[in-house]
């Protein structure tokens, strides 16, 4: 089978394929708690820069404070995974049918985080979706620096090897953060997904060539846009 134009899809997982209930916001709340900063003046910041690396994150709001950020890091960490623990995480409705679908139209796919390694294989045991996709990639296995950095997404073409050509990536998620992720990495669609903490006017301004309701629709919008090319 001829591979097709775009055979590298990189997803984002919280709010793109994951729906966590708000979970972020109440971890980041734990964390602030935890090290006696009020979370209420940096709730703004925390969901304006929504896929971001949350160490990163946490660097930005206590001042650069290394060791303070991560202590708050691993507080996050330590209280999103006691949230999984509960069962309050759940798929976005056909998101693993789409990793499913997409993979045998013969694309490899890649699941992203901003979370730390231990917090994804949390969500990932909680659903059930190890070996859903081809690979599983947190910011630790890109060098350290996640979204808004392309650099998880180049990972994922250096790890895979699955296209010659960063034009056939195609990249989704439901922050500004991964869509400027996408466009940095030169990836010939990026998808905007409606699931999740931005809405179309953020997603559009920071370079989303297709919005779509929620990662289910991806499939076919991968297909259609690779018909209209040919």
């Amino acid at each position: 089978m001829t591979a097709p134009q775009h055979a590298l899809i990189v997803l984002d997982m919280a709010g793109t394929t994951v729906a966590d209930d708000g979970l972020v916001e109440l971890a980041f709340t734990a964390a602030a708690e935890r090290l006696g900063e009020d979370p209420a003046t940096m709730i703004d910041h925390v969901r304006a820069t929504m896929g971001e690396s949350k160490i990163t994150v946490f660097r930005h709001l206590l001042g650069g404070d290394e060791q303070r950020a991560r202590q708050a890091n691993l507080a996050f960490e330590e209280a999103y995974a006691a949230l999984v623990d509960s069962g309050r995480i759940s798929a976005i409705p056909g998101a693993a049918e789409a990793v499913a679908a997409l993979r045998e139209q013969g694309r490899t796919v890649v699941l992203t985080t901003g979370f730390a390694r231990v917090t994804q294989d949390a969500i990932l045991d909680a659903l059930g979706w190890h070996g859903l996709a081809d690979l599983t990639l947190c910011p630790a296995d890109a060098g350290g620096r996640g979204r808004p950095y392309p650099d998880m997404v180049l990972t994922a073409l250096l790890r895979t090897g699955a296209v010659d050509d960063v034009r056939r990536i195609a990249v989704a998620g439901d922050t500004a953060y991964d869509v400027l992720s996408g466009v940095r990495s030169g990836a010939g669609i990026v998808a905007g997904v409606l699931t999740g903490a931005h809405g179309e006017r953020a997603l559009t301004e920071h370079g989303a060539t297709h919005v779509l309701p929620s990662v289910a629709a991806l499939p076919e919008a991968v297909r259609e846009h690779e018909e209209r090319r040919a």
